[in-house]
């Protein structure tokens, strides 16, 4: 009697990944679930218990607690949820950020492993797991993300596109460029971000960009000074970076030694150290 039971659940749980499917909901909650049993003959009080079984069944892949995927190719014509797709889902606000935007606006042509998020400080991101080392991300699957958290007042530079089926926020081009030059390790080195700038070149929104320079450090206002001037953007356009109040030298390269010739007009120590990409 039991093994017939356990059977019809696990025979409505299907059902109820099917119902999802068709619904789009590629991801869902576990309140979304629940909203959906009655339409299956699902009881409430057994959907965890289905919920457990269809994970287990590789139906559906658990995302967070609360928050699962279906999980691809478990239901015919269903296409699985893309990784940003995902990471909209995790925390919120989100938005795809620094190397997975580089890679996304055609500005870099490596491919990150790890999916970059930004969000903000108030954000509840997932913890990684037990016996993860935290630089490695948020594992599900074979994918990992990594949440960079900001003040609200820095969390912008966004905009909505669609990925596969998802819509989904990642960063524009200027705010994903500032990035680079402010968390270079996020975006695979400084070097490669001088390359984005280059590939961006006349697409670039000169005055979209200064526009959010200022609104972040003066570090990275006077860095992209420094690298607005090397691609000859004129000394008038230039003026509200040169006039940034900054204290000491920084170094163009944060993640590089601190060495190399002083630029008074930029109060920046060129470090490069002979790494920029022709």
């Amino acid at each position: 009697m039991n093994t017939q039971k356990n059977l019809k659940k696990s025979g409505l749980g299907v059902e109820l990944v099917r119902l999802l499917a068709a619904e789009g909901d590629r991801v869902f909650s576990i309140d979304r679930a629940r909203e959906l049993c009655p339409r299956v003959d699902l009881k409430e009080s057994y959907l965890l218990e289905a919920l457990h079984h269809l994970g287990r069944n590789g139906w559906i892949v658990s995302l967070r607690r609360g928050l699962y995927a279906l999980s691809s190719g478990v239901v015919p014509g269903v296409t699985p949820a893309h990784e940003f797709e995902i990471a909209m889902a995790l925390v919120d606000p989100a938005a795809i950020s620094h190397w997975s935007a580089l890679h996304h606006h055609g500005l870099t042509e490596q491919a990150p492993r790890t999916i970059f998020v930004l969000t903000t400080t108030e954000a509840n991101v997932p913890r990684v797991k037990k016996g993860t080392h935290k630089k490695s991300g948020y594992a599900i699957g074979d994918a990992a993300y990594q949440f960079i958290q900001v003040k609200q007042k820095r969390f912008f530079g966004t905009e909505k596109v669609w990925v596969n089926e998802g819509r989904i926020t990642i960063t524009d081009p200027e705010r994903t460029l500032l990035d680079g030059l402010s968390m270079p390790k996020h975006c695979g080195d400084f070097a490669e971000v001088l390359h984005a700038f280059e590939v961006r070149g006349n697409d670039l929104d000169v005055t979209r960009i200064v526009d959010y320079a200022l609104r972040l450090d003066a570090a990275t206002a006077k860095r992209l000074g420094w690298v607005l001037e090397s691609q000859g953007v004129t000394k008038e356009r230039l003026r509200p970076l040169e006039q940034r109040v900054v204290k000491g030298y920084r170094k163009l390269d944060p993640t590089g030694p601190r060495k190399g010739r002083c630029n008074r007009r930029w109060m920046i120590q060129e470090n490069l150290s002979g790494k920029v990409r022709p």
